[in-house]
């Protein structure tokens, strides 16, 4: 995405204008809705909101446990991309947290030859194409990893996910991938979530899908959905956990700086709303383009920089409206990330294509907290109501305005 476009924003498929906020927030004064006030308000220990809660962990359900296939030691799991727009964090969070695991063999893969130009930044060569990973694993995935996409009606996508599917491999979507997943027909009659923005699209055009809100992800059977992006990090968690145990997850979400990778989730206070939230909205999606000029941050890469880190800071600082964030390298060679992942540099130090500002290097912060201290950078460069804004966009529940 070129700087000074839209972001990459609201699960993918909404770029959402100012006007359709104020429609919202409007209908909102209107038809009274749960704020941000009312649920921190309401008793942990009502029963109104202890009864809510066991009923959206029943839909949420859990993964089931994993059972080796064809003889493998390891679940095989292949993460998709589609080549033109892929959403950035969708991708590269499960990759980054599966990795690190050591539970499972995980496998970059795209719907045709070449990198993957990932939304809202940065681009990845993946390790195969579909029509190669089929050559080398004929028995499928034991796990389809679907992101959001730029092009979620692609036929070639579409397809390879059906034959994962009808290969008894498990389906799991992260964000607005549910829509891509619903397109292929294996959500019909099953339980499923996505990006909170996204709510009426799914209810109107996919109304044989049972839609759950206020959860982080959903497992029914075979088929695995998340919220928005930055439920990618716990439904990533939950898989470890479904492979491996709970302790490995544990200790895993422990090293990632990780406290929680339940279902539990408030998808209602991320609504647009006056007063609540809505200024937030204003300045990532319309004002801050158009009043400001737009920023190249410089994100220092080199062999074995943290992808998750990576992924978070790139991600938001491009979600901002006033800034991209480009990959910044000593040179234009590709690079390999701290599991392997193929990293292509967008800038060079001294290039002819310089940034306006470069980030620090990455310190030991644990990579899940990485979300965190960008939002902090954020915040200090360009305000807090931007940093809430991408929060928001991230459906991020741990930043508050």
């Amino acid at each position: 995405m070129a700087p000074g476009h839209p972001p990459f924003a609201m699960g993918i498929v909404m770029n959402v204008t100012v006007r359709s906020l104020l429609v919202a927030a409007a209908a909102a004064l209107l038809v009274p809705a749960m704020s941000t006030a009312f649920a921190a308000d309401q008793p942990a220990s009502s029963p109104t909101r202890g009864a809510a809660t066991a009923a959206v962990a029943a839909q949420a359900g859990k993964i089931a446990p994993y059972h080796a296939r064809f003889g493998r030691t390891q679940p095989l799991i292949a993460i998709i991309g589609e080549n033109s727009g892929t959403e950035l964090t969708d991708y590269v969070i499960p990759y980054g947290v599966l990795q690190q695991s050591g539970v499972a063999r995980v496998m970059t893969v795209a719907t045709q030859p070449g990198p993957i130009t990932m939304r809202p930044a940065l681009r990845i060569q993946p390790q195969a194409t579909i029509a190669e990973f089929d050559a080398d694993f004929p028995e499928g995935a034991d796990y389809v990893i679907v992101p959001a996409v730029v092009r979620r009606n692609d036929p070639a996508l579409l397809a390879w996910i059906a034959a994962q599917g009808a290969k008894g491999g498990t389906i799991v979507s992260i964000c607005d991938g549910a829509l891509v997943v619903a397109n292929t027909g294996l959500l019909k009659g099953h339980r499923a979530t996505a990006h909170w923005a996204t709510q009426a699209l799914r209810a109107k055009v996919y109304p044989d899908v049972h839609w759950v809100k206020n959860v982080r992800y959903v497992a029914d059977g075979r088929i695995v959905s998340s919220a928005g992006i930055s439920a990618s990090m716990p439904v990533s968690i939950a898989l470890v956990e479904a492979i491996a145990g709970h302790d490995h997850a544990a200790a895993l979400a422990h090293e990632l700086g990780v406290s929680d990778w339940s279902t539990a989730h408030n998808s209602d206070v991320f609504r647009p709303r006056f007063g609540v939230n809505l200024m937030a909205f204003v300045h990532t999606t319309y004002s801050n383009a158009h009043l400001h000029a737009m920023q190249r941050i410089g994100v220092p890469v080199a062999a074995g920089v943290d992808e998750i880190a990576l992924a978070f800071t790139a991600d938001a600082y491009s979600r901002t409206g006033r800034s991209h964030a480009y990959a910044l390298s000593a040179s234009d060679a590709p690079l390999q990330t701290r599991h392997g992942l193929t990293l292509l540099p967008d800038r060079v130090v001294g290039g002819a294509n310089p940034v306006d500002r470069v980030l620090p290097a990455f310190d030991a912060t644990p990579s899940a907290r990485m979300l965190d201290q960008a939002l902090a950078g954020i915040a200090q460069r360009f305000g807090r109501s931007t940093a809430y804004g991408v929060a928001l966009d991230f459906e991020y529940p741990g930043f508050r305005k």
